[in-house]
């Protein structure tokens, strides 16, 4: 392995040797294996604004993007390798290859892809993940994150530990998530509304509940292969609740096909849905855990209830938090699945319960948001490489 690393890197150094491709932009979303997130946003908006720009998506090979308009370069190929030498500017929100080789004409986006509840990178003591030590998963991290040039960040509490958990230097963009631009521009939201039912051909009359928990890093069964049990019962959430709402179910890109939902009308597996943003914005409620989607989320002022049955052993050994979750969560915490099923009973009721509580959570996750965050990394992206282009002509 370590081998094939050095002759790609030998590879890629080698076609660094060709000129910049002033106008090539390469963006990437969850290893390839999506269309979605902060490179999606920020990539549609560089497509309209700028359409003098050369604009790709890495796509892994077994993918496949809704949108055929999309213009698309297959993840590790070697034309790949050529089109990241090549490019004035890399997008990306999470890792890319360690091998991989940044020349100083090129700009590397890093968006991330969440508020930060667990703990992160340099931060977490003990790092259960298949093929990996705590050492060197920390060493690899910091060696990705100084290839960084600019890092988003969505909030002033996450921009304190992305400074320190990812040991970032440069510069950070604090201007909110691009992904999140779409909650304000409300006027898409009925044309989202009719994709998400028309998919899942749901009853117009019912409503929408998003079930998007976490994955657990613990559990793998062997490298790159992780495993989730769903902890409560389908069955009872059909015969209770299945008259009234459809649960869609949106599981890690890691753990995506754990769940068989073909046996209950209302249930639905979402994983494999292009974008989580379109769920969010068709679902009146939410069912999470300790995942980030809360952050994202909260922006449409909807209930929300966590679900955190491992609470204890995700919090103390796991993972831990960076704030006393079980005090500012916006919502309440259950950790059975009859209390579950009591909240969501209660949905109706839960402004008038957790108001004053989600209250506190908007305006310290939710402070940056405006709906520009696309256009803004646009212009800092094209301001920088104004910048060096001026540079390179003096």
């Amino acid at each position: 392995m370590k081998l094939i690393e050095a002759v790609l890197h030998l590879v890629m150094r080698l076609f660094a040797c060709l000129p910049v491709r002033k106008n090539r932009i390469l963006f990437e979303s969850f290893l390839g294996k999506q269309y979605s997130d902060n490179p999606r946003a920020i990539y549609e908006a560089f497509q309209q604004e700028h359409p003098e720009f050369e604009l790709l998506f890495s796509k892994d090979r077994r993918s496949t993007f809704d949108d055929p308009a999309v213009q698309t370069v297959d993840r590790m190929t070697m034309r790949w390798i050529y089109l990241l030498a090549t490019s004035r500017v890399w997008v990306s929100n999470s890792r890319l290859p360690s091998w991989l080789y940044k020349r100083s004409g090129t700009i590397y986006l890093q968006t991330w892809h969440g508020t930060p509840l667990k703990r992160l990178a340099l931060d977490m003591d003990d790092v259960q993940m298949a093929n990996t030590t705590t050492e060197r998963y920390k060493r690899d991290f910091a060696r990705e994150a100084a290839k960084w040039d600019l890092l988003i960040s969505p909030n002033a509490y996450s921009s304190d530990i992305f400074r320190r958990a990812f040991d970032f230097t440069g510069e950070l963009l604090e201007i909110g998530y691009p992904r999140n631009d779409l909650f304000y521009q409300t006027d898409r939201h009925p044309e989202i509304l009719e994709r998400v039912y028309s998919r899942y051909q749901i009853d117009r009359s019912k409503k929408i509940i998003l079930y998007a928990p976490t994955w657990r890093d613990n559990e793998y069964a062997a490298q790159g292969s992780y495993s989730f049990t769903l902890p409560f019962s389908l069955e009872q959430f059909e015969q209770r609740f299945g008259a009234e709402y459809t649960l869609l179910i949106r599981m890690h890109y890691l753990v995506a096909d754990q769940v068989d939902t073909s046996a209950y009308p209302s249930v639905h597996n979402a994983s494999d849905y292009p974008d989580i943003s379109d769920l969010y914005i068709a679902a009146d409620a939410m069912i999470t855990d300790y995942s980030s989607v809360m952050f994202d989320y909260a922006h449409l002022k909807r209930p929300m209830i966590f679900y955190t049955y491992d609470l204890e052993h995700y919090r103390d050994r796991l993972r831990g938090f960076y704030f006393d979750f079980e005090q500012e969560a916006p919502g309440p915490l259950v950790l059975e699945e009859e209390r579950l099923f009591e909240e969501m009973n209660r949905l109706s009721e839960w402004n008038s319960r957790y108001g004053v509580r989600f209250a506190t959570f908007d305006k310290k996750f939710c402070q940056w948001d405006d709906g520009t965050a696309s256009r803004q990394a646009c212009n800092r992206i094209l301001q920088l490489a104004s910048n060096q282009h001026k540079g390179e002509s003096s």
